[in-house]
């Protein structure tokens, strides 16, 4: 179990009540935050203090892991500069009745403060630019003590631990996100009716894409499945991605997966270096990983890839991959 500490002052209402965090993958000027990637891994189980307006109003227990999806349209008009696409992460969160102020106890706190990237500064004040970022177990506890009994009720292991995880939601959000492309593609009207359908079945790692990723491709890098009747072509850079309709048909930026394994790949839970070493992501359920065909007893390496193909891996160990550390 991890401690985040979010500062939710323009959001705070939409995301409390919506049960989430969300957040960009990049600053205005399309460099990476460390309190964007932070939402990279967050894990079910975990504890969030939503601080607003100086005071800690609400404790959160997440219920997903990371998944890409679209700026809540709740948000109108705040971050105008954020890109569409970014970080959203399922949280219950419970509004305090004793909602503290921190730097009225920044005496005992500052001694547990992080020495990178603390949510105060030693004078008890927050620290502007910060989203997302972990706390100390030690912190957490002191913050615990300091709300008193709700806290203490909230954070409790067996509580935290709970089977909140909702996948449903998350694949119903996806589901929407890339039906809108799917219209977009449908109404673009320079494209030829071949070349629409083309697109819209890539989506599902089909048609012309499959065929284009095979003359690269032979098996499932990982099971070692051969028969294409059993293999899926999963993007590096995923469909929803793409910037363009290129990218979504370009062989090179593919794989041919098992659908189990194109399922981890897709959501970040597994990916490759270019050497063709399979990393795995510190979050991601071993067990879970074992029964769907991942090896991780001992290091694995699947073989090299094409210059095209490192290209778009490199996409996906940035940007889909979950929890790299910092």
């Amino acid at each position: 179990m991890q401690y985040w500490w979010v500062n939710q002052n323009q959001t705070h209402r939409q995301e409390i009540e919506g049960g989430y965090l969300w957040s960009p993958k990049r600053n205005a000027n399309n460099v990476k935050n460390p309190f964007y990637e932070f939402m990279r891994e967050v894990a079910p189980g975990d504890i969030v203090f939503s601080f607003v307006d100086t005071k800690i109003i609400a404790i959160g227990i997440v219920n997903s892991y990371c998944y890409e999806n679209p700026k809540p349209p709740e948000f109108g008009d705040v971050g105008m500069y954020w890109n569409t696409i970014g970080w959203r992460v399922g949280v219950t969160f419970t509004r305090l009745i004793n909602q503290i102020r921190p730097k009225d106890h920044i005496a005992i706190l500052t001694h547990s403060l992080p020495t990178k990237y603390s949510p105060l500064q030693v004078s008890g004040n927050g620290n502007q630019g910060v989203y997302l970022t972990e706390v100390p177990e030690t912190m957490a506890q002191t913050l615990v003590g300091l709300i008193g009994t709700e806290a203490v009720t909230l954070t409790r292991t067996e509580v935290a631990l709970a089977p909140f995880f909702n996948p449903a939601r998350e694949t119903a959000d996806l589901e929407i996100w890339e039906s809108h492309i799917e219209k977009t593609i449908q109404e673009e009207t320079d494209l030829s009716e071949t070349e629409r359908e083309s697109l819209i079945i890539a989506r599902r790692g089909q048609g012309l894409f499959k065929q284009r990723v095979m003359r690269i491709e032979s098996r499932c890098r990982i099971t070692k499945v051969d028969n294409p009747a059993h293999l899926r072509a999963s993007h590096c850079k995923p469909w929803r991605d793409c910037v363009n309709n290129h990218e979504r048909l370009d062989g090179e930026n593919g794989l041919l997966l098992t659908p189990s394994i194109d399922h981890l790949f897709d959501r970040g839970f597994i990916s490759f270096e270019d050497s063709g070493q399979l990393i795995i992501s510190p979050i991601a359920d071993v067990p879970s990983l074992q029964k769907m065909g991942i090896p991780t007893h001992s290091p694995v390496n699947v073989g090299q890839f094409s210059e095209g193909q490192r290209h778009f891996l490199e996409y996906h160990r940035n940007s889909v991959l979950l929890m790299m550390g910092h």
